[in-house]
C-alpha cells in the first residue's frame, strides 16, 4: 500500500510544475488591486508554483478563487484557464475530491478554446496530462505529456507528468530516461523529490534518503517542507524505522499540523511501536482531511488486529463505496483479503488490460490471483512486482506466501524471512501471519547440503548476500560495475 501513497504525494507536486508553467503571467494582474508590500495567499500560491514547489491548501484555494473571479471579466485570458484547472486538479488530489476534476477539465478545455494547442497552448495541455494521471488515465495523460515534449523538448513542466505517466504504464525505463531530463532543465524541492522517488523504486535507499534530504532542504514553503519531510517518514518507516519515521512525520506535522500523509504516517509508526490508541486516532484525523481509499483499509486493518470488528467493517464499507480514481489497487487488495477475492481479480485484471502495469497493480493483481485460488499464476505478477528492485515488505511478503502454496519452501521461506527483515510491523495484519508462516515452513531440511540450506536459512545467509540484502549496496562480485553504470545515468547520479 505505501508504494501507492507515496506516488500519489508525487503526483501532486506533477500538477504544481503545470501551476508553474505559467504563475508569473498573471502574477501582477490578481483581482486588480493595487500593490502592496505583503503578498496576500493567491499571490502566494503563484509564487510558489512558479518555483514548483506546494502551496499552502489555504493559498491554493485562494488562487482559485482569484482566477475565478478574474476570468468572469477576462474569459479570453488562455493562460489563466489552464492555471485555473491545474489548480482545479491539485485540490481534488489534495482534498482527494474527484468533483474537482470535471471543473479542471471544463477549464483545459476553454483554455484550449481561446487558444488551440495547434498555436502554442502547452500549458493546456501539460493540464489535460496531469488531469489524466489524476484519474487513472495513464495513456492519455502520455500522449498529451509527449506531445508537449514534441512541441518543444525544454518544456520542463512537461516531464513530472511524463514521469507519472511511464510508472503508471509500468514503462520504468522511461521515467528514469524522463526524470534525467527533467533535472537537466530545473532544480527544486520538487525535482529531488521525484529523483528520491525513483531511486526508492530501483532499491537504492541510500540515494532515495540523500535526494529526499535535498527536497528537504530546497523547499520554500512550508506545505512543500512538510511534503518532502513526509517523504522521509515514509522511507524510514520502509526501512523498517518507526522511531525515525515518528520524528520525520512530528517535524512536518509542526508546519503543517493538519498535513493528512504525515497523520497517516504517525498512526503506522505509533502502531508499530505500541501507541495502537493513539494511532487510531491519527487514523480518524487524517481521514477526516484525506479519505484516500489505502489509508481507509490500512486504519480497517489496525482496527481488525485489535478486535474492533465492527469499526473495522465500517472503514472498509467507505473505501467500496469511494469515488476516487486511482482507487483499484486499494479495492483489489480489500477484495482480497476482505471481501471476494475474484472481484479483486476482475479489478485488477481490467487495469492491466489497460496498459496500467506499476509495480503496485503488479503485486495487487498477483495477491488477489492467490486469494482466488491461482497461485502459479499469481506467482508471475509477484515476481515482476519484487524484480525491479522495489524494497517493499508487502511485497516480499506475497510473493513468500505464493511460493508457499506452490510448495516451494526455499524461495518461500526466504522472501517470507526478507519482510520481515525489510520492516517487521508493515502491516498490523500481515506481519504476524508472516511470522506464523515461516515457523511453519520450519528451518531447512538437514539433508541439504550445507550451502544450500545457508542460503534458504533466513538468518544464516551468506555474508556478501546479507550485506546485499540488509545494506544498499551490491557485493563487489554482484554488478557492482552494472549498478554503478546505472547510478551515472540516474538524475543527480555521479558524472
Amino acid at each position: 500500500m505505501k508504494s501507492e501513497n507515496v506516488s500519489r504525494t508525487v503526483l501532486a507536486c506533477g500538477v504544481g510544475a503545470v501551476l508553474a508553467a505559467t504563475a508569473l503571467l498573471y502574477l501582477p494582474e490578481l483581482t486588480d488591486r493595487p500593490p502592496r508590500p505583503v503578498p496576500g495567499p493567491a499571490e502566494r500560491a503563484a509564487s510558489a508554483a512558479h518555483a514548483g514547489a506546494q502551496a499552502a491548501l489555504p493559498d491554493l484555494v485562494a488562487l482559485i478563487g482569484d482566477r475565478e473571479k478574474w476570468l468572469k471579466a477576462h474569459p479570453g485570458d488562455d493562460a489563466s484557464w489552464a492555471v485555473l484547472g491545474a489548480a482545479y486538479t491539485e485540490r481534488g488530489l489534495r482534498r482527494a475530491d474527484a468533483a474537482d476534476f470535471p471543473r479542471a477539465e471544463a477549464a483545459l478545455k476553454h483554455s484550449l478554446a481561446v487558444l488551440p494547442a495547434a498555436r502554442g497552448n502547452l500549458d493546456a495541455q501539460v493540464g489535460l496530462a496531469a488531469l489524466a494521471n489524476a484519474r487513472g488515465d495513464f495513456g492519455a495523460a502520455k500522449r498529451w505529456g509527449e506531445g508537449v515534449r514534441k512541441a518543444n523538448p525544454k518544456r520542463w513542466s512537461a516531464y513530472p507528468v511524463l514521469i507519472d505517466a511511464y510508472e503508471g504504464l509500468g514503462d520504468h525505463r522511461a521515467a528514469q530516461k524522463a526524470a534525467e531530463t527533467l533535472a537537466e532543465l530545473h532544480s527544486g524541492s520538487a525535482v529531488s523529490g521525484r529523483s528520491a522517488q525513483l531511486y526508492r523504486n530501483r532499491g537504492w535507499r541510500e540515494d532515495a534518503g540523500a535526494a529526499a534530504l535535498d527536497a528537504v532542504a530546497l523547499a520554500e514553503t512550508g506545505a512543500d517542507k512538510a511534503a518532502a519531510l513526509a517523504r522521509l517518514g515514509d522511507l524510514a518507516w520502509e526501512r523498517g524505522e518507526p522511531a525515525e519515521a515518528l520524528a520525520q512525520y512530528g517535524a512536518a506535522l509542526g508546519l503543517v499540523p493538519d498535513h493528512a500523509p504525515s497523520l497517516a504516517g504517525r498512526a503506522r509508526a505509533r502502531a508499530a511501536l505500541g501507541g495502537t490508541g493513539e494511532a487510531l486516532r491519527d487514523w480518524q484525523a487524517a481521514l477526516a482531511r484525506l479519505p484516500l481509499p489505502e489509508y481507509l483499509l490500512e486504519a480497517g486493518e489496525l482496527a481488525e488486529s485489535l478486535d474492533r470488528d465492527a469499526q473495522a467493517q465500517g472503514l472498509y464499507e467507505r473505501s467500496r463505496n469511494g469515488r476516487l480514481p486511482r482507487a483499484e489497487v486499494a479495492l483489489g487488495l480489500l477484495a482480497a483479503d476482505h471481501g471476494d477475492p475474484a472481484e479483486g481479480v476482475r479489478l485488477l485484471r481490467a487495469e492491466w488490460a489497460e496498459g496500467h502495469r506499476s509495480l503496485a497493480v503488479a503485486d495487487a493483481l498477483g495477491w488477489a490471483l492467490y486469494r482466488s485460488g491461482e497461485p502459479k499464476e499469481a506467482l508471475e505478477y509477484a515476481k515482476r512486482a519484487t524484480d525491479e528492485g522495489l524494497r517493499s515488505a508487502l511485497f516480499s511478503y506475497h510473493l513468500g506466501e505464493i511460493e508457499r502454496a506452490l510448495e516451494q519452501s526455499g524461495p518461500a521461506r526466504r522472501h517470507l524471512a526478507e519482510a520481515l527483515r525489510i520492516n517487521p510491523w508493515f502491516s498490523p495484519l500481515l506481519a504476524p501471519r508472516a511470522k506464523e508462516a515461516l515457523k511453519a515452513l520450519g528451518d531447512p531440511s538437514d539433508e541439504l547440503p550445507k550451502d544450500v540450506r545457508r542460503n534458504e536459512g533466513a538468518d544464516e545467509l551468506p555474508k556478501d548476500v546479507r550485506r546485499n540484502e540488509g545494506a544498499d549496496e551490491l557485493p563487489k562480485d554482484a554488478g557492482q560495475n552494472e549498478r554503478a553504470e546505472e547510478r551515472k545515468k540516474a538524475p543527480g547520479g555521479p558524472p
